[in-house]
Formats: structure tokens, sequence, C-alpha cells
């Protein structure tokens, strides 16, 4: 076994655990190709030693091994770094496994055997950019309790208290504000559709704030309530969200029930933010029907939370093209999805909302001339293919197809709907 290296930031360094020693060899050697610095082992005794003194961005481990599970290993790894991003191996992905990751909340993302090496490496990358995130969080929070003991200290010894009193609500209302940047960043970067959502609901909620007369505190609530209320999907597979979004009778039980975990997870995701209380109550609810039939906790009418109501029509027409039929459907919902002032208030108040355009993603092969990327196209190492905001035309087109078959795109393809 190789010793980490003391030279490459934490960033880099990636743990592998798996007792086949030629599926390790594989996950080694692929990333360390990608640049990441890779320590292996068989052994997940061993493993428990070296995180004890090196850090790493991923821990990357299989399920079954002889000594303890994967799992058994990522939840005890979890107390020693609670930042590293943690990965499973899985020959067969069942419910149950699923079930018991998310109840922990131990676990990232699954990795099914066989892998693609595509998925295997965009999977990585993601993991890394999770910890990168988290680690910048925890500056962030640092640094604001270090500037507001600052505050604090000026505020005793200044006569000036009022002053100081102001900029530290000043500074304690931008941590906010940051914080909710970066959780919706962490949303958009997981699944870009997500993002492009919450932006649309948000304009809508705005509006409707306005038409509502909510007071100052209520509309804070709503308005980080329509970014957020999609933290919950965050390590959801793309594919069922994705399935979801296209065709939610399609789902089976299972997917269904996993999908519907996630109003409960975003609030506990949320809840982490003290400040964050309010929202994270908004956020659990916000797929309750009017009728009763929503989920998680079945309520209905009036024991729906009023903001929690609003934030559900707003969701609804955001995920529709934004056109005639989009109304009719939240019209046609109203009393049974919908609660019907809700409805009403929503009604009246769109014609003064500013809604971006929505998006959704495809694929390479789905597209085709006349469409227009809502993000551009880059290759591997970030160099641009083709702009935001491009009208495709067939030799685009062509030209994205041509660079596929040398280096694989594996970003997101967004287009405008």
């Amino acid at each position: 076994m190789k010793q980490p290296s003391a030279l490459l930031p934490e960033r880099n360094r990636i743990l592998v655990i798996d007792d086949e020693i030629i599926v390790l060899t594989a996950l080694r050697e692929t990333l360390r190709l990608e640049g990441y610095e890779v320590v292996a082992t068989s052994d997940p005794l061993q493993a428990f030693e070296i995180i004890q003194h090196t850090q790493f961005s991923v821990i990357l481990t299989d399920q079954q091994m002889p000594v303890l599970t994967g799992l058994e290993f990522l939840s005890q790894a979890k107390d020693i770094q609670p930042n590293a991003t943690r990965i499973l191996i899985t020959a067969v992905l069942s419910l149950n496994t699923v079930i018991e990751a998310i109840n922990k909340g131990e676990i990232y993302r699954f990795i099914v055997k066989p892998w693609l090496r595509e998925e295997l490496l965009v999977t990585v990358r993601n993991a890394v950019q999770r910890y990168d995130l988290l680690t910048h969080n925890q500056r962030l929070q640092s640094e604001a309790l270090e500037m507001n003991a600052r505050l604090v200290q000026q505020v005793e010894q200044a006569k000036a208290q009022n002053r100081e009193l102001e900029r530290l609500n000043n500074a304690l209302h931008e941590n906010l504000d940051r914080s909710v940047k970066l959780c919706l960043k962490a949303v958009e970067t997981y699944y870009p559709i997500l993002g492009s959502r919450a932006r649309r609901t948000l304009e809508l909620c705005k509006a409707m704030a306005d038409g509502a007369n909510l007071p100052p505190d209520q509309r804070q609530i709503l308005e980080i309530s329509a970014q957020l209320h999609g933290m919950g999907l965050i390590g959801t597979p793309r594919e069922l969200i994705r399935k979801w979004q296209l065709d939610e009778s399609s789902l089976t039980e299972a997917e269904r029930s996993l999908i519907e975990l996630h109003p409960a997870l975003g609030q506990e995701l949320v809840s982490f933010v003290a400040s964050l209380g309010a929202v994270s109550s908004i956020i659990r609810s916000h797929r309750e029907r009017f009728d009763g039939e929503g989920y998680p906790d079945g309520l209905s009418g009036p024991n729906i939370p009023l903001l929690s109501r609003l934030l559900a029509v707003a969701i609804g027409y955001a995920s529709s093209n934004g056109d005639a039929a989009g109304i009719e459907v939240v019209k046609s919902q109203s009393g049974s999805a919908y609660d019907p002032d809700a409805v009403r208030i929503f009604l009246r108040c769109l014609p003064k909302a500013v809604v971006p355009r929505n998006q959704r993603e495809v694929l390479l092969s789905e597209l085709q001339p006349g469409m227009t990327l809502s993000t551009g196209i880059y290759t591997a190492n970030g160099i641009l293919l083709i702009p935001e905001g491009q009208v495709l035309n067939q030799p685009q087109i062509d030209k994205l197809w041509n660079h596929n078959l040398m280096v694989p795109i594996t970003q997101n393809l967004m287009i405008y709907c």
C-alpha cells in the first residue's frame, strides 16, 4: 500500500477499500489517472488506522467484506471524518440497503457493480465538490463566529453602541444569505434543473408574498423555502429524479417511496442551520395536498401551513412551461392538490412576476436544430464548446457528436423549454 503524500491538498485525496484486489487495483488506477491521490487497502481495519491521521475528501468502500460491511465501516468513519463524502460500492442495490443508508445519513451515493467509468468519475468529482462545499461552509461559519466576536467586543467598547449593533445585524443577514446561496448551489450542482426550478419558484413566491401582504418575517421564510425546497433530493439517483419529473405515474412503488422521503430529508438538512427552523417545517409540508392525499404526513386543508400551501402552487406552475396550459393545470387542481385561496392569490399575482424561462435536461441524442442552450457546453478540461444562449444548428450538433466520440461529454445538457 502506498503511503499518502503530504504534498497534495486533502481535496485530491481518496481512500478506496475493497477486499477484491482486482477491483481495488482498477479503482486506484482509474482515479490516479484523473489526478487524485489514492490510498488503497483491502483491510477495513487498516483503513481505520489510516483515517485516524490522514484526511480524505472521499471514502469509497465495497459493501460486502469479510470483517465488516461497507455500511458499518462508513457509519464509524463518519464520526472520525464527518466531512468526507462516503460512497458505497455494491453488487446488489436493495431497497433495504437504501433505506438503512438514508436513515443513518451515512451515504452520499451508491455505485453498482459493474460501473461505467464515466459515471464513476462524475460521481467522484461531485463527491469532491460536496466535500469542498462542506469545508467551505465550515470556514464561513468559523469566520462568521470570529467576526461576530469582534463586533461584540467593539459594541462593548464603543460609545456608539447602536451603530455597532446594526453592523452585527447586517453581518448576520449576510451570513444567512450566503448559507442559503451555498445550499442552493449544492442543489444546482447535484441536479441543475432543480436549481432552475427553484429560481422560478422564488420569483413566483415574491409576487405572491406581495399579493398576500405577508409580513417581512413570513416573506423571508417563504422566499428561502422556495429556494431550498429541493434539498432533500440530494443523494436521490439522478435518473430517478428525471423519471419522476417526466412522468410521475411511471414510478414503481419502491421508487415512489424513495421520492416521497425528500420533504422530510429536506427538513432535516435545512434544520442544521439554526436560523432556518421555520423554513424546515415549510419544506417538510410542501408536497402535502389540500385534499389530504399528499406526503409525508397526509395533512389536509388548513392543517397544512399557509406558506406551504402558497409554495405548493408556485412549485406546480414553475414545473410547467409557464404558458396558458400551465395556468389551466393549476386551476384544474384547485381544491384537490392546491388551496383555492392560494390559487386565487397566484392567479392575481402571476402577471407581476418576472419568472425566468423554464429549462429541461436532454440527452446528446435528443438535441435538435432550433433548441436553445440554457447553459454552456464544456469539454472535460473546461474548454467552452458552445456558449449559453446559443440556438443550435445541425453543424453544431454534429460537432458535439464528434467530440463525444473522442472524449465523452459528461455534463448535464440543459435547454430552454
